[in-house]
C-alpha cells in the first residue's frame, strides 16, 4: 500500500493535495479518486444516518466494566456502520456522516464531575479507560491483516475536559507529572495496545502551545514516544482558533496557522467555510511558510487510511464490503444493546424493596419515567425501538394502565415529558366529510440548495406546483433516509400537514419541532392557550433538508417530529395522586442531554453551556421526591445522568437508588428485569459520586490535586468501583508472592463465593498502593478487573496477572520508573474502607 499511496500523491497537484486535508474532500476525476467526508461519529452506536442500534452511552458502556462484552457493542456498530456506508456509496452518495472515519472513542479522562462531556467518556480512571478504549478500538477496526473494517479515532488530544463555554481560549498548565500520570495513559494505549488509525487533537492549549499545533504532543510523544503512524485530525474549527482573536489569538494569520498546524503533525482540518483554515495552504507554500513535503506527507498518511479501508479497491476485495444493510437493528443487536443496558445500571442502595414481587402495584413517577432523551445522550443514532422507563413496566406486567405522571419538569421550562403529536388529538376530513383520526400529509418538490445556517430548526416549507405525494399519518413523525418525493436518499423535499387539532385538556401549550406551526390562521412562536376538545384548524409545513452540509449537530435529515406539552398541569399533585393508590413507587429523575453536554446555549440554575455549576438535583425534582417519600410508600428512584449526583438527601431517605447514567435504547426493558429480580444488577460506578462541591478547584484548574477517587481527600457518597447486587460476595484467600522482582508480571487469585440464592456476573476488581515511591503517588490505582459468572450458592478462584507495566510510578519529570518496596494489593469487590470487609481481600508484597 505504500507504493500505491506514494504514487497516487506523487500524481496531485498542489492545490489538489491540500483540497484533500478538508474534512470534506473532493473527488479528483482525473486520478479516480473519489469524494470523501472524513466526518463521522459512532461513541455509542452509528450517530446522525438515520436508524442504528444505540447502546448506552460511553459513561454507562463504562459502568458495565466489561471488556469483553464492549469489543461485542463495538463490532456490531462496525457491522452496521460498513452497511450504510456501501448503501449510500451505491447511491452515489458520499456526504458528513456516510463514511467509515469514525470520530470515537472519547477517552479523555472525566476529572470532575462539572464537565458536560464527561457522558462522552469511560470515566475517572486512566487503566479503566484506556483498556475499555482497546476494547472499543479493535471491536470498531476489525481484526482483518490488510484492511480496516472502520477507522477509529482516539480523542481528544490532549488535556481536554472543559469547561466547555472557553475551550476555544484556554490555555490549560499541567504538570508532568499529571500529563504522563492522568492524561495520557490512555492515549498510548489506544495506539501501541489497538494500533488506533487516527487520532484528533483538541482545542485547548497545553502548557502554552495549540494541541494541534503543539511539537511536544503530537511530535514528541505521539510519534515519537508512541510511533503513531496514522493520521492526526483537528476538532473543528480548532486551527482556525489559532487566530480567532476571540479564541487563542497566537498568530494573526491563517496561512500562519495552517503552516505551523501541518508541521506539529495535524495532517486533516476539520472545519467548513470560515473554519476551512487549510485552504490557506497553498499560498503558505508559495510565500515559503511550510515545505511542499510536508503536505506530501500528511496527504500521504490520509490516503493510507483510505486504502486500508479498501476505497481504491474493489468490493470483491475487501472483506466488509458485502454486510448488508438489513444487518442494522437485527433482533441479535437489540438483545445485545438490552445486555449491556442491563449490566450497564449501577444498584447504589437497597434495603429490600427490590427486587420487586409479582404482583405489586407500581405507579411510575418523574420527568424521565417517559423520556426518550435520556436513553440516547448526545451524538447518538435513531434508535430502531427505544422503550422508556414506563414503557418497559407496562410491557413487563403486561398492564397498559400503569398509573404514571412526570410530576416536575427537569428544570425551569425544560420538560421531559414532551409527547409526539398523534391521533389521539389529530384529524383530518375523510372523502365523506366527516373528522377521523390522522392527519393529512402532503409532500412537495423543492429546489436542492446548500444549507449553511442551521441555527434555527423552524424552517418554513416553501413548496412550489402541486403536490407530489400524500398520506395520512397517525403521528407527526418521520424515520426515513428516503425523499418521499423523488424515492431517493438523502433529496431534499417539502412538507405540509393539515387537519384539525383537538386538545384532550385546557392549557397553555408549547411546541417543539421543525417547521412552522399555525392554528386557526395564526402562526405559533411560543406557548398558546388552547381549551379541551375544542377544534383548531393546525397546520404544520416544513422544508427537510437531508443532506447536512454545514450542518454540525442535526446529521442526515433521518427523523422529523413535532412535538408539545401543557405547561398548565399541576405536575406535582397529579403524580401525588398517581402515588397515593400504589404499592410501591418507581420515579424517574435526573438530568438529561438537552441540558449536559458540549457547549451548549443552556445558562440555567446549576448549569452553564453544557456544563454543571452543582451536582444536586434540579429544586423541583427534589421537592417532587420529597412529596412523594411522605406518603409513606416504598420508593425505588432510578437517576438518569451522564455525571456524578449528589443524592444525599435521597440516600437517606428513599428505599433504592439505581444509576442509570444514559441506557440506550432497551434502557425500560433492562430496568424491569432489573426491578422484578429476572436479572441480577452487576453495574459499577466508573466515576465518584461526591456529597457536594466543597473545596473543588475551578473547572479550569487542570492540577490533579483532591480530584478522583485516587487523589480525593474527603468522604464521597458512593466511591468508584462501587455497585450492589442482590447476592451477597465474599472474597478470601488471596493467594500472590511474598516478594518480586521488579519487571515481573504480577499473578493474583483469590476466592470468590456467592453467598446469595440468585446467580450474578459479578466484576472482580484489584487497586494497589505504593507507600515507599519517592514522590506522591496515588492513595490507590485501579490495575485489573475481570467478570465471573457466578452461580448461587458457587464459589470459583478468580485469577488476575498486573503486568509489569502497570507496577510503576511517575516521577515529577512524567517519566516511568519501576516501583520498589512494600506494595499493597486489594483484590475485590471495590475499593477497600467500604462496606463489609470480606469484600475485599488485601495482601502486601515487596517488590525489589
Amino acid at each position: 500500500m505504500s507504493q500505491r499511496v506514494d504514487d497516487l500523491v506523487g500524481r496531485m497537484s498542489l492545490t489538489e493535495k491540500v483540497a484533500q486535508m478538508y474534512n470534506d474532500a473532493p473527488a479528483i476525476e482525473r486520478l479516480n479518486v473519489p469524494a470523501y467526508d472524513y466526518w463521522n461519529e459512532a461513541l455509542h452506536g452509528v450517530a446522525r444516518a438515520g436508524e442504528a442500534t444505540v447502546f448506552p452511552q460511553a459513561i454507562g458502556m463504562a459502568a458495565m466494566w466489561d471488556r469483553e462484552l464492549l469489543n461485542e457493542i463495538a463490532t456490531v456498530i462496525s457491522d452496521e456502520g460498513r452497511a450504510k456506508h456501501h448503501a449510500f456509496k451505491e447511491r452515489g452518495l458520499s456526504y458528513r456522516y456516510t463514511g467509515l472515519t469514525y470520530w470515537s472513542p472519547n477517552i479523555n479522562i472525566f476529572r470532575d464531575p462539572r464537565w458536560g462531556r464527561g457522558q462522552e467518556t469511560y470515566g475517572e480512571d486512566p487503566y479503566l479507560t484506556g483498556e475499555l478504549g482497546v476494547a472499543f478500538i479493535s471491536g470498531l477496526q476489525g481484526d482483518d491483516d490488510t484492511y480496516l473494517k472502520t477507522a477509529a479515532t482516539a480523542k481528544h488530544f490532549a488535556v481536554h475536559n472543559g469547561p466547555e463555554v472557553s475551550r476555544h481560549s484556554d490555555d490549560y498548565v499541567v504538570s508532568d507529572k499529571d500529563l504522563f500520570e492522568t492524561y495520557l495513559p490512555a492515549f498510548e494505549k489506544a495506539v501501541v495496545d489497538a494500533d488506533v488509525e487516527a487520532v484528533m487533537c483538541a482545542y485547548n492549549r497545553v502548557n502554552g502551545a495549540p494541541a494541534c499545533g503543539s511539537d511536544r504532543l503530537l511530535k514528541d510523544i505521539l510519534r515519537g514516544s508512541y510511533q503513531f503512524d496514522g493520521h492526526v485530525m483537528s476538532d473543528c474549527g480548532a486551527i482556525a482558533d489559532f487566530y480567532d482573536p476571540k479564541a487563542h489569538n497566537v498568530t494573526r494569520s491563517p496561512a500562519a496557522a495552517a503552516a505551523w498546524a501541518v508541521k506539529s503533525g495535524t495532517d486533516l482540518n476539520c472545519g467548513t467555510g470560515r473554519l476551512s483554515s487549510y485552504a490557506n495552504l497553498t499560498f503558505a507554500v508559495q510565500k515559503g511558510f511550510i515545505e511542499e513535503s510536508l503536505i506530501d506527507q500528511a496527504v500521504g498518511r490520509l490516503m493510507m487510511t483510505r486504502f486500508k479501508l479498501g476505497m481504491f479497491d474493489p468490493d470483491s476485495s475487501v472483506p466488509f464490503a458485502d454486510i448488508p444493510l438489513e444487518v442494522v437493528g437485527t433482533e441479535e443487536h437489540l438483545a445485545l444493546t438490552q445486555k449491556a443496558s442491563e449490566r450497564s445500571l449501577v444498584l447504589l442502595k437497597n434495603n429490600g424493596v427490590l427486587p420487586l414481587q409479582p404482583g405489586v402495584k407500581v405507579a411510575v413517577i418523574g420527568p424521565n419515567a417517559d423520556n426518550q432523551d435520556v436513553l440516547l445522550g448526545n451524538y447518538n443514532g435513531l434508535p430502531v425501538n427505544p422503550v422508556t422507563v414506563l414503557k418497559g413496566i407496562k410491557n413487563y406486567t403486561g398492564n397498559a394502565a400503569v398509573p404514571y405522571a412526570p410530576g416536575s419538569a427537569l428544570i425551569d421550562d425544560i420538560y421531559g415529558h414532551w409527547q409526539i403529536l398523534d391521533e389521539s388529538v389529530l384529524f383530518h376530513r375523510d372523502e365523506s366529510g366527516e373528522l377521523s383520526p390522522g392527519v393529512k400529509v402532503e409532500y412537495y418538490a423543492v429546489a436542492r440548495e446548500a444549507v449553511t445556517d442551521f441555527s434555527s430548526l423552524r424552517v418554513p416549507a416553501k413548496q412550489t406546483g402541486s403536490a407530489i405525494a400524500s398520506e395520512i399519518l397517525n403521528k407527526l413523525q418521520m424515520r426515513n433516509l428516503r425523499s418521499p418525493v423523488s424515492g431517493k436518499w438523502l433529496d431534499d423535499f417539502a412538507m405540509v400537514a393539515s387537519g384539525q387539532l383537538v386538545p384532550e385538556e385546557s392549557g397553555s401549550y408549547r411546541f417543539d419541532g421543525p417547521g412552522e406551526v399555525i392554528l386557526n390562521g395564526e402562526v405559533v412562536t411560543g406557548a398558546v392557550e388552547l381549551k379541551a376538545n375544542e377544534s383548531y384548524d393546525f397546520k404544520v409545513s416544513h422544508r427537510v433538508v437531508s443532506n447536512p452540509v454545514s450542518n454540525t449537530a442535526g446529521g442526515l435529515r433521518a427523523d422529523w417530529q413535532l412535538r408539545w406539552v401543557n405547561e398548565s398541569q399541576a405536575l406535582q399533585e397529579q403524580a401525588l395522586e398517581k402515588a397515593a393508590n400504589a404499592d410501591v413507587v418507581v420515579m424517574a429523575v435526573g438530568i438529561s442531554p438537552r441540558i449536559e453536554g458540549e457547549e451548549m446555549p443552556v445558562k440555567l440554575e446549576g448549569f452553564n453551556y453544557g456544563d454543571r455549576t452543582s451536582i444536586a438535583l434540579p429544586a423541583e425534582q427534589q421537592a417532587l421526591i420529597k412529596a412523594v417519600e411522605k406518603l409513606g410508600k416504598p420508593v425505588v428512584l432510578v437517576n438518569f445522568s451522564g455525571s456524578a449526583m449528589a443524592l444525599n438527601w435521597e440516600q437517606q431517605n428513599v428505599d433504592a437508588i439505581i444509576q442509570a447514567f444514559y441506557p440506550g435504547e432497551a434502557t425500560g426493558t433492562a430496568l424491569a428485569r432489573i426491578l422484578w429480580g429476572e436479572v441480577n444488577p452487576s453495574g459499577r460506578l466508573p466515576v465518584t459520586f461526591y456529597k457536594n462541591l466543597d473545596g473543588f478547584a475551578p473547572l479550569d484548574d487542570y492540577a490533579m490535586a483532591n480530584r478522583t477517587y485516587r487523589y480525593f481527600e474527603g468522604d464521597v457518597l458512593y466511591p468508584f468501583g462501587y455497585g450492589l447486587g442482590y447476592s451477597a460476595m465474599q472474597y478470601s484467600n488471596l493467594q500472590a508472592p511474598e516478594s518480586l522482582t521488579s519487571g515481573e508480571d504480577l499473578t493474583l487469585q483469590v476466592e470468590l463465593s456467592n453467598l446469595g440464592e440468585q446467580a450474578a456476573s459479578q466484576v472482580t476488581q484489584v487497586y494497589v498502593s505504593m507507600p515507599d515511591a519517592p514522590v506522591d503517588t496515588p492513595k490507590l490505582s485501579l490495575k485489573g478487573f475481570t467478570r465471573t459468572e457466578i452461580g448461587a450458592g458457587e464459589a470459583q478462584t478468580v485469577s488476575l496477572t498486573l503486568s509489569a507495566d502497570e507496577l510503576v510510578y511517575i516521577n515529577e519529570q512524567g517519566q516511568k520508573v519501576p516501583y520498589t518496596g512494600a506494595l499493597d494489593v486489594y483484590m475485590g469487590d471495590g475499593q477497600p474502607g467500604f462496606g463489609k470487609p470480606e469484600k475485599v481481600a488485601h495482601t502486601r508484597i515487596e517488590l525489589q
